[in-house]
């Protein structure tokens, strides 16, 4: 079973980083001609984060990561293994977790991005966690996006969400044997491939064919279907995280969604009867950071919402692919 796999494993750092560049919904809302307060209605968001130029994707996770690792009791060569999902690496090739071990200081580390789009940090937790546990050694998780770079800034649709984030937790061998990930769900759904994508720059379609730059930044057609499918595939895999668990929604104390957009949060949060109360946020300021929303929020609102030890935090996201997730964590 996920859950005694995966159990004994503690998070005993977290960190995030958001870019110094703050755009408003209302510098939106006056480029694309909308209504004012149209953005905040719909989403919640009023604010979000944009990465300077030179500002790559490895410098946020850096950044998340230093934080993540100053706080742990642990010294830095018995990191084992760097896990980063992101949708946005510094390059096509090499892939960019070596460099952000390399550059954290951690000698021999292994290093891996993971592509699992908002579900990213999802997936990384939960192979973070079972490695973790197969070789009693410390494993850093870190979730990052520069999206700012990949919407068209003329489409509605992508250019009112998204934005550049890092977030990051530290997983290791714990003797309290409660403690960890006690239940998890993985899950996907290629029927809907095609709903979130940035088209070109693939094998599918390669740099070579493109006719057009627009062709590499991000497609979202139908909002509506995303958010409806997005919404069930949340609710479903979180109920089933839980049960796994064998707790129910009711006895989780914190509850932190993808932070996609207010409505789809409150959405799934009313599904699982859990109280508005245990959700925790940051959408409002922040936007949407696909991967990264979920480790962002856990440790940007940590100060305010301190997660005490025996407490239970569900977590659950869904996004291009379609692929999600969800993860009960016993603090």
């Amino acid at each position: 079973m996920i859950a005694s796999m995966m159990s004994g494993i503690e998070i005993i750092g977290h960190g995030h980083a958001a870019p110094d560049k703050r755009v408003t919904s209302a510098e939106i809302e006056a480029r694309l001609g909308l209504p004012d307060g149209w953005i905040v209605k719909r989403t919640g968001i009023t604010a979000r984060r944009y990465a300077a130029d030179g500002e790559a994707l490895s410098d946020l996770a850096i950044k998340a990561g230093e934080q993540a690792i100053s706080t742990a009791p642990i010294a830095r060569r018995d990191i084992a293994l760097v896990l980063l999902a992101t949708s946005t690496p510094d390059h096509l090739l090499p892939p960019t977790a070596p460099l952000v071990a390399h550059r954290l200081g951690l000698t021999g580390a292994g290093g891996i991005d993971m592509a699992g789009a908002c579900a990213g940090f999802i997936y990384a937790l939960n192979l973070g966690a079972a490695f973790a546990a197969s070789h009693q050694a410390p494993v850093l998780v870190v979730a990052a996006n520069i999206l700012s770079r990949r919407i068209n800034e003329a489409d509605r649709n992508t250019s009112i969400l998204f934005a550049d984030a890092a977030g990051a937790v530290l997983l290791a061998p714990s003797s309290r044997t409660a403690c960890g990930v006690i239940g998890a769900h993985l899950t996907s759904d290629g029927s809907a491939y095609g709903m979130i994508q940035i088209p070109g720059g693939g094998s599918r379609m390669p740099f070579r064919t493109l006719v057009d730059a627009s062709q590499t930044l991000m497609v979202l057609e139908d909002g509506k279907a995303v958010f409806a499918k997005a919404v069930a595939m949340m609710t479903d895999a979180a109920e089933k995280a839980l049960k796994r668990a064998n707790v129910s929604a009711a006895d989780v104390d914190h509850f932190i969604p993808h932070q996609a957009n207010t409505r789809m949060m409150r959405a799934v949060a009313e599904k699982l009867r859990i109280p508005i109360d245990r959700m925790r946020s940051t959408i409002a300021e922040y936007g949407n950071s696909s991967a990264a929303t979920i480790p962002f929020t856990l440790s940007a609102t940590f100060a305010q919402h301190p997660i005490r030890p025996g407490q239970t935090v569900l977590l659950t996201a869904a996004g291009a692919g379609l692929t999600g997730g969800a993860a009960v964590i016993r603090w």
